[in-house]
């Protein structure tokens, strides 16, 4: 037992100290001695007792940091490699469809080429944005870079390949289709007479109906009304059209185009609105004179298209008030017709017994010439007209086919029966004139604006 304190280095009874830190502490003993209560005390001191906690909290901060950029990064390669394996898929698909297009390249469209350019476009941007996303320069990249310009290059090439084999075959349709249309040509330069001439045997067939439009009223309640050119137009008016039609079989008006787009806008130069009164409407331009049966008598009226003076002129024999009209619409008592050989009326008497009369005018005195007495019922007839001198007259076949039946010549004075079949588009109609001016037939029917060609018999 020591009875005094004595001063001594001390160590711990490790070698091992708990933390770095108390690796570099030493413990010193300096002067020691008694307390009060005869207690033996030792002073002991160390260079630092503080623990670096911020040091600490800063490292493992550094630390996250760090492990999150990792995770990012690990995250964005398995993103890039996924993106690689669907750019890798859609490279091969179209890397084929360039395959195929090559060996078959006449036979793609200029919009599938622009749609694979279009394609390899984006594949070119998404494949940049790739690279600058990574900020690499891996030849992975650079390689599917060349790779997708190589293959633009190959589309632009196939295009052009393909535009000059169009341009080849769009040369070569054109010229067949010049030859086609001469060949046309002169088939009906060879089949068809010269327009105003009768160097033909007559009708040989009608072409199929051509649908114009409807009426200038825009109104299929027009069912009454005809349509036309002039037959024996003025000089300068040689394209014009004329137009007039009503809700019941009588003539109020007339409308006037200069040409044929005039009357398809419906845009007249000049009409008599409510001016004009007759009865039915097989009526006539020739000679800028519009020929119309006189309202509510068995006359026969025309109307000056420059002057606007009317001329009446009586026929005493013709039956009228609907007594023996055409089958196909009532109060044609009166049907005016023009052809190479001028102006015609067609009608009947009760001398006649309702047979169809034909009347050839002369249009300077507006008086009959000279007349011809036929052995058809007018009543089952639909209608008629006059081609060379020659009448024809139609009948109904069928709901949707008219048939001209029976012609009659003014040269010879025979009449024949005959069957030249034509369609209708409608099963009524109720104007049907043929213009010498065009050798077309001219037809009203529901109200629309129809047309056929007429082919003739070459002698």
């Amino acid at each position: 037992m020591y009875s005094s304190c004595q001063v001594a280095n001390a160590t711990p009874p490790s070698s091992k100290l708990q933390s770095p830190f108390q690796e570099q502490a030493k413990i010193y003993t300096g002067l020691g001695g008694a307390d009060e209560n005869g207690q033996c005390v030792c002073k002991v001191f160390l260079p630092d007792t503080s623990f670096p906690g911020d040091k600490v909290e800063l490292l493992q901060k550094t630390s996250m940091e760090l492990s999150q950029k990792v995770e990012l990064g690990l995250s964005k390669l398995e993103l890039h490699k996924s993106k690689l394996v669907i750019y890798a898929q859609k490279m091969a698909q179209l890397a084929m469809r360039v395959e195929i297009m090559q060996g078959q390249a006449a036979q793609h469209t200029e919009l599938e080429f622009e749609l694979l350019r279009i394609e390899l476009q984006q594949m070119m941007t998404l494949i940049t944005q790739l690279k600058q996303s990574v900020n690499s320069s891996s030849p992975i990249f650079d390689t599917l870079y060349v790779e997708i310009r190589n293959m633009t290059l190959v589309v632009n090439r196939l295009e052009r390949y393909d535009k000059n084999n169009l341009l080849v075959m769009q040369h070569e349709f054109t010229k067949l289709q010049k030859k086609l249309e001469e060949c046309q040509k002169w088939h009906e330069e060879s089949s068809k007479p010269n327009i105003g001439f009768c160097n033909h045997a007559g009708i040989s067939n009608i072409s199929k109906p051509y649908i114009v439009q409807l009426n200038a009223h825009i109104n299929e309640g027009y069912l009454h009304g005809g349509w036309g050119k002039d037959s024996k137009p003025k000089p300068g008016f040689e394209e014009m059209y004329w137009y007039s039609g009503y809700t019941t079989p009588y003539t109020y008006n007339l409308y006037l185009y200069s040409d044929y787009t005039n009357l398809l806008l419906r845009n007249q130069f000049k009409y008599f609105d409510n001016t004009l009164k007759g009865n039915g409407i097989n009526n006539i331009m020739h000679g800028n004179y519009y020929y119309y049966n006189c309202y509510n008598t068995g006359n026969l009226c025309r109307m000056n298209a420059t002057t606007f003076e009317v001329e009446t002129r009586v026929f005493p024999d013709a039956a009228w008030n609907n007594r023996f009209s055409y089958s196909s619409a009532t109060y044609q008592d009166f049907d005016f017709a023009a052809d190479e050989n001028g102006l015609w009326v067609i009608y009947a008497t009760e001398a006649s017994k309702g047979n169809m009369v034909l009347s050839k005018m002369n249009v300077d005195g507006f008086s009959a010439q000279q007349t011809w007495v036929t052995n058809v019922f007018r009543r089952s007839v639909s209608n008629a007209f006059m081609v060379c001198g020659v009448l024809y007259a139609t009948r109904q076949m069928n709901l949707y086919t008219e048939e001209v039946f029976y012609k009659f010549d003014t040269k010879t004075g025979k009449e024949s029966y005959i069957s030249i079949p034509f369609n209708k588009q409608y099963e009524v109609f109720v104007y049907l004139d043929y213009n010498p001016a065009d050798q077309r037939l001219y037809m009203y029917s529901k109200g629309y604006y129809i047309y056929y060609n007429v082919k003739f018999e070459m002698i």
